[in-house]
């Protein structure tokens, strides 16, 4: 059996305190859930597996409760998994492992995150310290190296000689093509939080005066060209090719996808060698690709990415990508997944690329295909 994905849903990607600050997980994810199965018309009794990527809600089952709270029958256990950044499209490999070894027909997977709404993080070097709280985990065993995002990222510019003014100028173009596909963007997207907007609210007219003014991270980093950090979820129903064929479901195949390791001080490429490798194992040239949605958690990952693996860049975040939206963690590789869908299931057919880096070096690239 092969893997299709046919339908795919999210909220819109909202500022953290934004417009979905105060809801919870299952908040956020139920109603996408919902929404996948009904467009394409699967009940949730016929749902074998619901998996869901998640980085800062703490723990637990997130898939579970989120499953629980869309409808989805108890017998569904759910499956949680945490790889940062990269886990939105991890889950995607993931289903696809089960339904090409017959394990399942029908997965709704994706991602959620509330950044708004994640819990504080205590910890202490033993029982009887006092705990203090931390903003993220260690991503490599001590005496690793293990630098901060942004401190990483200007360590890339500064070996690649990027300017800012390039950086900035992706940023631009990034909320230019939000804006211009707003109306187009809306075919997938569900109003969640009683708001009815169909839009995601961060996108803007980005200008050079704009970006001058900008407050600098860390050297040519500045808030202008870093994606923010948000709120939101996005999921796919995933089904066998037996099962679509029996329903007369039409959609995209989920081709091929691969998560690789790097240099941990060098997260932010990453995905060079995901790609690389997922187009070498079929045999693509970057030329071939018709659609690609490449993650913009800064706009020099996303160009060097881009740059090193040559790919064609006027295909690239052709209606904006996180630089527009927001960052929501654990969803944003789900939220490249369900663009594709849409771009290529809106075509005449074609190839799509999806491509993400997450902290502690891992990259993560899938190809996605719609016949003519």
């Amino acid at each position: 059996m092969t893997a299709q994905i046919v339908s795919a849903q999210r909220t819109i990607i909202a500022p953290k305190n934004g417009a979905l600050a105060g809801m919870s997980l299952s908040d956020l994810a139920a109603p996408v859930i919902r929404a996948c199965l009904a467009q394409v018309g699967i009940a949730v009794d016929q749902v074998d597996e619901v998996i869901v990527s998640n980085a800062l809600g703490g723990g637990g089952n997130p898939a579970r409760v989120c499953a629980l709270a869309a409808g989805i029958p108890n017998r569904v256990a759910g499956l949680s998994i945490d790889r940062q950044c990269v886990g939105g499209l991890d889950a995607l490999i993931l289903a696809k492992a089960m339904i090409d070894a017959g394990q399942a027909h029908v997965i709704v997977v994706g991602g959620v995150e509330s950044y708004s709404t994640r819990p504080i993080r205590l910890a202490s070097p033993h029982a009887a310290a006092v705990a203090h709280p931390y903003d993220r985990p260690a991503f490599v065993p001590a005496p690793m190296s293990d630098p901060d995002m942004d401190q990483a990222m200007a360590h890339v510019c500064a070996t690649y000689d990027l300017q800012q003014c390039d950086m900035d100028e992706w940023a631009i173009r990034s909320h230019a093509n939000a804006i211009a596909a707003r109306d187009r963007l809306q075919r997938e997207i569900v109003a969640v939080a009683g708001t009815g907007v169909l839009h995601d609210p961060y996108a803007r007219p980005l200008t050079d005066r704009v970006c001058a003014r900008a407050p600098k991270i860390d050297g040519p980093i500045t808030y202008a060209n870093t994606a923010i950090a948000a709120d939101g979820a996005a999921f796919v129903v995933m089904v066998s090719s037996q099962f679509a064929k029996k329903h007369g479901l039409a959609g995209v195949d989920v081709v091929f996808g691969k998560t690789v390791g790097a240099a941990p001080q060098e997260p932010a490429i990453a995905p060079v060698c995901a790609i690389r490798q997922v187009l070498e194992h079929l045999d693509l040239a970057p030329q071939s690709l018709t659609h690609i949605e490449m993650m913009e958690a800064y706009a020099a990952q996303a160009m060097l990415c881009a740059q090193l693996t040559g790919l064609p860049l006027d295909r690239v975040n052709q209606s904006g990508g996180a630089l527009a939206r927001g960052h929501p963690i654990g969803a944003s590789g789900a939220v490249l997944a369900v663009r594709l869908f849409h771009d290529l299931m809106a075509s005449a057919g074609g190839r799509g690329l999806a491509a993400i880096a997450a902290a502690g070096g891992l990259g993560t690239a899938m190809v996605l295909q719609r016949l003519a």
